[in-house]
């Protein structure tokens, strides 16, 4: 009783979460909308017993594809807007694509018949001392070992693609130099304030970074000099007596 309870609970707020992804007007909404939907997915898989795919669902599409399309949607710049003006024109494509997906989801759907056997696999007693982890993993590695090589292969290459599709050297690129970082002094990075309360840096002259070389001072110049004018004395000298 309480696991079908569960159950009803959680498939009513991943519908609802689902229909806000697709209605919601703000893009960052819609993101946490399919947060809360994967959840619940995810929950409604552990009540099936498949607690493997419930924890992928929550460590790939939540923890990293919903992460990633959130840092996304909040870091760029996008007049949402302006991209809303055009939609009228679209409408007849957009509308001829949802009406060809919809009559394929019917075709499916339609199509789609029980398997005599599924009643009594249904009932067919489950092996004892093997989770479905672990009967999934034996499946996957042994059965299917080379698909699944070959997907993850794919996957490699267009992971490449992309690095190199998007990799461009502009002009206005700063690259990192690690030898300049390494042979930093303690003067050059560190720099001691005294601030009053209440007031900032900019109130007392700032701070720059990287701060500027200080100059050596002049007496090293002059010194400098005077030993190359000694030199050149001495070898005038030996040159002489030579």
């Amino acid at each position: 009783m309480i696991t079908a309870i569960l159950f009803y609970l959680f498939a009513a707020i991943l519908l609802g979460s689902a229909t806000m992804v697709v209605s919601s007007r703000n893009p960052v909404h819609s993101v946490l909308f399919l947060i809360l939907a994967f959840f619940n997915a995810a929950a409604l898989f552990l009540i099936a017993g498949a607690e493997f795919l419930a924890m992928i669902l929550v460590i790939v599409y939540v923890g990293a594809v919903a992460v990633l399309f959130l840092f996304v949607v909040m870091m760029l710049d996008v007049d949402f807007e302006d991209l809303r003006k055009g939609v009228q024109r679209y409408w007849i494509a957009g509308a001829t694509v949802g009406a060809v997906l919809f009559i394929e989801l019917a075709a499916v759907l339609g199509g789609w018949t029980l398997a005599p056997s599924a009643g009594q696999l249904r009932m067919s007693p489950v092996p004892s001392g093997v989770s479905n982890t672990v009967a999934l993993g034996r499946i996957l590695y042994t059965d299917y070992v080379f698909l699944f090589q070959t997907a993850g292969l794919i996957l490699m290459v267009a992971m490449i693609g992309a690095i190199v599709l998007t990799l461009r050297d502009r002009k206005t690129s700063r690259h990192q130099n690690i030898r300049t970082q390494t042979e930093r002094s303690v003067s050059q990075t560190l720099q001691m304030m005294s601030l009053s309360l209440g007031a900032g840096t900019t109130a007392s002259g700032g701070y720059l970074r990287p701060k500027e070389p200080e100059p050596e001072p002049a007496d090293a110049h002059a010194g400098h000099g005077h030993d190359d004018h000694g030199h050149g004395d001495h070898g005038g000298h030996g040159h002489g007596h030579h």
